[in-house]
């Protein structure tokens, strides 16, 4: 009797998983057309963020070219040692965490508060207004460099040239580093406050017409309903957004700060971030091996970033958490 009822059982689960394939081929012929779409995507992704992976062995090698990555010796912790251990460690962590928190910060308040503008307007002066917000975004941080520069520039720049005119005193820009967290902050701004807009007004506009025209009867305010129907159904995408800003947090955007700060030595002080450092690092000395250390160092501090504060967002509300 047990042995019969164990051969049942057996069959049953057969069966389940015959079912189970049988019911995933089904799913996969009814949505081929969108898996087609992202088979490019999951390539890409694939060949250049899962394989080079391997690479990260390198952090732990005394890279030598001739021997080849299997064939240097192994360093253990000395490549991460000689960046903690160096005088700028701390300046350049510093920098990159406290300017990206700041660009994150002002982002994604102006971004949303654009977005709501946005939602107020006709949908023709809709198309220039983000036509407009949207241009920077695809300008190269090289060209806007030259237009920083053409701003800023200590003889012949045009603000210099209108403090001058008002009796004001001419600055040094790219002496006086105190200045640049402000400048690359607003540039960042400028520059990718368009994309994150578009972002956000997306949102808004697949939240439901009704809750709005409810709201207008019972004589609710634009602030109003601002305040409780489009910040409260908006904020698992903000929530998503920051999250993913989060995770990047330690990776800067190396053009910017180094084409917009002309590379200034004298600017190091608050704009020296880890890229621009490992960068001069690796065009000085070559060092490949400190160079993926500082690099599993980045995307290590990012994940862990990201599941903190994923679990604080999950403590606050679990529905607005990614996991």
């Amino acid at each position: 009797m047990a042995y019969q009822t164990e051969i049942r059982s057996s069959e049953t689960r057969e069966n389940i998983k015959y079912k189970g394939s049988k019911s995933l081929w089904r799913e996969i012929k009814r949505h081929k057309g969108l898996i087609g779409l992202a088979v490019p995507g999951l390539l890409f992704v694939i060949i250049f963020q899962y394989l080079p992976m391997f690479g990260l062995v390198l952090a732990f090698k005394d890279f030598n070219f001739t021997k080849g990555i299997w064939g240097s010796d192994w360093a253990g912790l000395n490549n991460f040692k000689f960046f903690f251990t160096s005088d700028a460690a701390l300046q350049v962590t510093r920098n990159t965490l406290l300017l990206n928190l700041s660009f994150i910060v002002i982002t994604i308040g102006v971004s949303i508060s654009f977005a709501l503008m946005l939602f107020e307007l006709s949908r023709k002066a809709v198309k220039l207004y983000q036509t407009a917000l949207f241009f920077p975004y695809f300008l190269s941080w090289v060209v806007v460099s030259y237009v920083t520069y053409a701003l800023l520039n200590p003889q012949l720049g045009v603000i210099n040239h209108l403090f001058k005119q008002m009796g004001f005193a001419e600055i040094n820009w790219y002496m006086e580093s105190k200045f640049w967290p402000y400048i690359l902050s607003l540039a960042y701004l400028w520059k990718n406050v368009g994309y994150s807009t578009l972002i956000f007004y997306t949102g808004l506009m697949g939240i439901d017409k009704s809750f709005y025209e409810a709201a207008s009867i019972d004589g609710a305010s634009k602030w109003q309903q601002v305040r409780n129907i489009s910040i409260p159904l908006l904020t698992p995408l903000i929530v998503l957004i920051t999250l993913l800003q989060v995770g990047k947090i330690f990776y800067s955007d190396f053009g910017m700060f180094y084409f917009l700060t002309a590379d200034s030595g004298a600017l190091y002080a608050t704009t020296d971030v880890i890229d621009t450092y490992v960068y001069r690092a690796l065009r000085v000395s070559g060092d490949v091996g400190m160079a993926t250390a500082i690099g599993m160092y980045q995307s290590l501090v990012g994940f862990a970033l990201v599941l903190t504060v994923n679990f604080i967002v999950r403590k606050v509300n679990k529905e607005n958490a990614i996991f």
